[in-house]
């Protein structure tokens, strides 16, 4: 796929340089620095040392007082409280701290996910109903309920408090719940508006600790499953999430929770883990028990106590992760076939397909995949208790949610954010809504949107890449939306020996410039370059810098995003 190589602008050079001097780094880091709205000394300090001192005050939450008085008078009372939430990775490991934290202080507490192919998401009537029947009175919803008006006010009408922990976009009217935890309400003060859900539950146990002056390791030994929310829910790794990404990650190498422990050594990489394997290694077995089954077990397995326990649940997790990957295979080859036989959906600004026997718990995955063939905004569809039901996609620039807005007539309930969101749909406004969105999304996107790009961050030679500047990189991380690995450009590159193809599209090869050392390099989905780079003839690159570990040695490997022959 063809893509747009865009360089950042320079900055303010003066501040680079400037910067560059009070580190004592190069130049060209230190216009990376600057590009990401760091100039001074200070800034920097903050922003290489990440501390937990620096986290916001969570009673600068609007209804952060009221939900922790709820939740001491439901202790007071010995009330029965269910922890809710969603069946996602953000929304378990949500549920797995909040039970975690608050079960040491009663035993009257329990926690319910709903069903993915029986309930859909965000709060259920069965849910509410399981709640009535056992004898809760107070429900802790996390990572959804935010646009539950009337689900909350059917609750209320039996007598059950909600206290809703979400970080989506509410929508005109908030839910007649006890306390309503959400930074992006309009009246919400707090100053950081990108918490995942799991984020806004350990700001709730935070302020518990914080009322009741207990110990912070309390609640701070669950940091690791706010990191791993952080990496699955794609949320911007900055200010708050930048600190608690950080610290996770050391948690996660050092002392991780025994389910993660568990799931790490069956996944057959328990040590120097990235929030990028965090969601290519962990995010997707932690999903696949929803997508499969049950989310329940995956709860179980993050909130285990027992060794042996922990290892059967992420077994068992594995498994589903295996029939997961089977089944995304299928659907995505199927719904491929159902594109590339229409020449109409090829030629359109938008995808929408459907298949009445697709897996509800994998058509995400599925509409994620046929981005990366198409790149436009994408729904796929499924049957789902007589409607239709679907997971939607965008692409960068985008706002997949605006776009479903303007279509919200056609929908029986739709959720989500700028780049993905779920639907639901009747059979018989299937047509109209492909129909619409199409037209909404081809009046407003623009060509460069269709075309994925590469961001780069600044042009270097080779000769300005060795141990200091790659470790200085490295103390960057994590990294993530907002604050993505840099990458740069180098023009008049060559090569130094054949290239070869590893794998079915990934190209190997060494490089250099004139003067330079040689680097081993690696470009994932870029053999069509193979036969394409000759011996002595000059191409640009643009790659981002990393450690390749291989039994136990480093060195330093670029790993290309993109490569342009300059005779071209």
């Amino acid at each position: 796929m063809k893509r747009r190589w865009v360089q950042a602008p320079g900055g303010n050079l003066e501040t680079a340089d400037s910067l560059a001097q009070q580190l004592n780094i190069d130049k060209s880091l230190a216009q990376v620095l600057v590009q990401r709205g760091i100039s001074t000394f200070d800034e920097a300090r903050v922003y290489f040392r990440p501390q937990m001192s620096k986290l916001h005050d969570p009673f600068l939450m609007k209804d952060m007082d009221i939900a922790v008085s709820r939740i001491d008078d439901a202790f007071a009372m010995g009330e029965k409280i269910l922890i809710y939430g969603d069946y996602d990775v953000d929304g378990t490991t949500a549920v797995a701290l909040t039970y975690g934290f608050f079960s040491k202080f009663t035993q009257h507490i329990d926690y319910y996910i709903p069903d993915r192919h029986k309930e859909g998401y965000g709060i259920s009537v069965q849910g509410i109903d399981y709640a009535s029947q056992n004898g809760f009175s107070l429900i802790i919803a996390l990572d959804c309920g935010i646009k539950s008006v009337e689900r909350i006010a059917y609750a209320n009408s039996l007598n059950i408090d909600f206290i809703i922990c979400d970080h989506h976009l509410p929508g005109d009217e908030l839910p007649a719940a006890v306390a309503v935890l959400d930074p992006k309400r309009a009246d919400c003060p707090y100053p950081f508006k990108e918490l995942a859900g799991c984020g806004i539950g350990f700001k709730l146990a935070q302020a518990y600790s914080i009322r009741h002056s207990l110990d912070p390791g309390g609640y701070e030994q669950y940091i690791d499953l706010v990191m791993v929310s952080i990496a699955a829910d794609i949320v911007p790794v900055e200010d708050e999430n930048r600190i608690l990404a950080y610290h996770g990650l050391i948690r996660l190498n050092q002392e991780p929770c025994k389910g993660l422990k568990a799931l790490m050594d069956i996944a057959g990489k328990n040590k120097d883990f990235t929030l990028t394997d965090v969601v290519f290694v962990l995010a997707p077995r932690i999903n696949a028990a929803g997508r499969m089954d049950h989310a329940n077990e995956a709860v179980k397995m993050l909130i285990c106590r027992d060794d042996a326990m922990a290892r059967e649940q992420s077994l068992l997790i594995n498994l589903q992760n295996t029939a997961r990957k089977t089944s995304d295979q299928n659907m995505t080859e199927e719904a491929l076939a159902l594109i590339d036989e229409c020449e109409i959906l090829i030629n359109k600004k938008t995808t929408v397909v459907y298949h009445e026997s697709w897996n509800k718990g994998v058509i995400g995955i599925v509409a994620s995949r046929l981005i990366e063939r198409y790149y436009r905004p994408t729904v796929v569809l499924t049957t789902s208790n007589g409607l239709l039901t679907g997971s939607a996609r965008s692409v960068s620039g985008f706002d997949l949610y605006e776009a479903l807005l303007g279509c919200e007539d056609l929908l029986e309930q739709f959720g989500g954010h700028k780049f993905a969101a779920g639907l639901t749909i009747k059979p018989e406004n299937i047509q109209s809504f492909t129909d619409r969105f199409e037209e909404i999304v081809a009046s407003t996107i623009t060509e460069d949107m269709l075309c994925p790009e590469i961001k780069i961050d600044a042009e270097l030679d080779f000769n300005q890449i060795d141990g200091k500047f790659q470790r200085i990189i490295a103390r960057m991380a994590p990294f993530g939306p907002s604050n993505t690995a840099p990458v740069f450009i180098t023009h008049n590159v060559f090569l130094s020996g054949k290239p070869h193809v590893v794998g079915i599209k990934h190209l190997k090869l060494t490089i250099k410039q004139q003067n330079s050392i040689i680097f081993d390099s690696i470009g994932f989905g870029l053999a069509e370059y193979e036969n394409l780079l000759q011996p002595n003839q000059p191409f640009s690159v643009c790659y981002t810098i990393e450690e390749n570990i291989w039994k136990d040695q480093r060195r330093l490997q670029l790993n290309i995003k993109g490569i342009k022959p300059e005779y071209s």
